[in-house]
Protein backbone atom coordinates (compact mmCIF):
# COMPACT_ATOMS: atom_id res chain seq x y z
CA UNK A 1 0.00 0.00 0.00
CA UNK A 2 2.84 2.35 0.87
CA UNK A 3 4.51 1.84 -2.51
CA UNK A 4 1.24 2.51 -4.35
CA UNK A 5 0.71 5.77 -2.42
CA UNK A 6 4.34 6.76 -3.07
CA UNK A 7 3.80 6.29 -6.81
CA UNK A 8 0.65 8.44 -6.65
CA UNK A 9 2.61 11.16 -4.81
CA UNK A 10 5.30 11.06 -7.49
CA UNK A 11 2.72 11.36 -10.30
CA UNK A 12 0.87 14.21 -8.54
CA UNK A 13 4.14 16.07 -7.99
CA UNK A 14 5.14 15.80 -11.65
CA UNK A 15 1.68 16.94 -12.81
CA UNK A 16 1.77 19.85 -10.38
CA UNK A 17 5.16 20.98 -11.68
CA UNK A 18 3.95 20.77 -15.28
CA UNK A 19 0.76 22.72 -14.59
CA UNK A 20 2.62 25.43 -12.71
CA UNK A 21 5.13 25.74 -15.55
CA UNK A 22 2.32 26.10 -18.10
CA UNK A 23 0.81 29.03 -16.19
CA UNK A 24 2.11 32.55 -16.58
CA UNK A 25 2.09 34.99 -13.70
CA UNK A 26 0.90 37.83 -15.97
CA UNK A 27 -2.20 35.95 -17.11
CA UNK A 28 -0.59 34.54 -20.26
CA UNK A 29 0.83 31.06 -20.37
CA UNK A 30 -1.26 28.36 -22.00
CA UNK A 31 -4.28 30.66 -22.06
CA UNK A 32 -2.40 33.21 -24.23
CA UNK A 33 -2.05 30.66 -27.04
CA UNK A 34 -5.83 30.58 -27.56
CA UNK A 35 -6.54 33.87 -29.25
CA UNK A 36 -9.76 32.87 -30.97
CA UNK A 37 -12.78 33.82 -28.91
CA UNK A 38 -15.11 31.17 -30.33
CA UNK A 39 -13.25 28.16 -28.99
CA UNK A 40 -14.87 25.55 -26.80
CA UNK A 41 -12.57 26.48 -23.91
CA UNK A 42 -12.03 30.19 -23.96
CA UNK A 43 -9.09 32.05 -22.44
CA UNK A 44 -10.89 32.58 -19.16
CA UNK A 45 -11.95 28.94 -18.85
CA UNK A 46 -8.41 27.71 -19.54
CA UNK A 47 -6.96 29.81 -16.74
CA UNK A 48 -9.78 28.72 -14.42
CA UNK A 49 -9.06 25.08 -15.26
CA UNK A 50 -5.34 25.52 -14.61
CA UNK A 51 -5.96 27.23 -11.29
CA UNK A 52 -8.43 24.55 -10.15
CA UNK A 53 -6.05 21.81 -11.27
CA UNK A 54 -3.20 23.44 -9.33
CA UNK A 55 -5.20 23.63 -6.12
CA UNK A 56 -6.57 20.12 -6.56
CA UNK A 57 -3.14 18.61 -7.14
CA UNK A 58 -1.66 20.54 -4.21
CA UNK A 59 -4.42 19.32 -1.89
CA UNK A 60 -4.09 15.75 -3.15
CA UNK A 61 -0.32 15.92 -2.61
CA UNK A 62 -0.82 16.97 1.01
CA UNK A 63 -3.49 14.30 1.57
CA UNK A 64 -1.39 11.55 -0.02
CA UNK A 65 1.65 12.57 2.03
CA UNK A 66 -0.33 12.25 5.27
CA UNK A 67 -1.77 8.94 4.10
CA UNK A 68 1.70 7.66 3.19
CA UNK A 69 3.06 8.52 6.62
CA UNK A 70 0.23 6.49 8.17
CA UNK A 71 0.95 3.44 6.00
CA UNK A 72 4.73 3.25 6.41
CA UNK A 73 5.66 -0.35 7.25
CA UNK A 74 6.91 -0.31 10.81
CA UNK A 75 7.42 -4.03 11.48
CA UNK A 76 10.81 -5.09 12.76
CA UNK A 77 12.70 -7.39 10.44
CA UNK A 78 14.45 -10.09 12.43
CA UNK A 79 16.95 -11.07 9.73
CA UNK A 80 18.53 -7.67 9.34
CA UNK A 81 20.20 -6.33 12.45
CA UNK A 82 23.06 -3.93 12.68
CA UNK A 83 26.45 -4.93 14.00
CA UNK A 84 26.05 -2.55 16.93
CA UNK A 85 22.81 -4.26 17.99
CA UNK A 86 24.55 -7.64 17.82
CA UNK A 87 27.43 -6.36 19.95
CA UNK A 88 25.01 -5.00 22.54
CA UNK A 89 23.09 -8.29 22.70
CA UNK A 90 26.25 -10.44 22.90
CA UNK A 91 28.30 -8.30 25.25
CA UNK A 92 30.15 -9.88 28.14
CA UNK A 93 29.28 -8.79 31.65
CA UNK A 94 32.43 -7.18 33.09
CA UNK A 95 31.58 -8.29 36.62
CA UNK A 96 31.60 -11.93 35.51
CA UNK A 97 35.14 -11.82 34.10
CA UNK A 98 37.71 -13.18 36.56
CA UNK A 99 40.38 -10.72 37.59
CA UNK A 100 43.99 -11.37 36.74
CA UNK A 101 45.90 -12.81 39.70
CA UNK A 102 48.35 -10.46 41.31
CA UNK A 103 51.67 -12.22 41.83
CA UNK A 104 53.08 -12.34 45.33
CA UNK A 105 56.14 -10.13 45.27
CA UNK A 106 58.74 -10.59 47.96
CA UNK A 107 58.92 -7.66 50.25
CA UNK A 108 61.83 -5.48 49.44
CA UNK A 109 64.21 -4.58 52.21
CA UNK A 110 63.94 -0.95 53.19
CA UNK A 111 66.72 1.09 51.69
CA UNK A 112 68.63 3.28 54.07
CA UNK A 113 69.26 6.77 52.81
CA UNK A 114 72.95 7.56 52.50
CA UNK A 115 74.48 9.25 55.44
CA UNK A 116 75.33 12.79 54.47
CA UNK A 117 77.38 13.55 57.54
CA UNK A 118 80.74 14.68 56.34
CA UNK A 119 83.01 13.79 59.25
CA UNK A 120 86.29 14.65 57.79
Amino acid sequence: MFIFISVLIFIAAILLVLIVLVQNSKGGGLAANFSASNQVMGVRKTSDFLEKATWTLAASLVFLSILASATIPRGEIEGERSLIEDQIENRIDPSGIPAFPIPDLPEAEPVQPPDNDNDQ
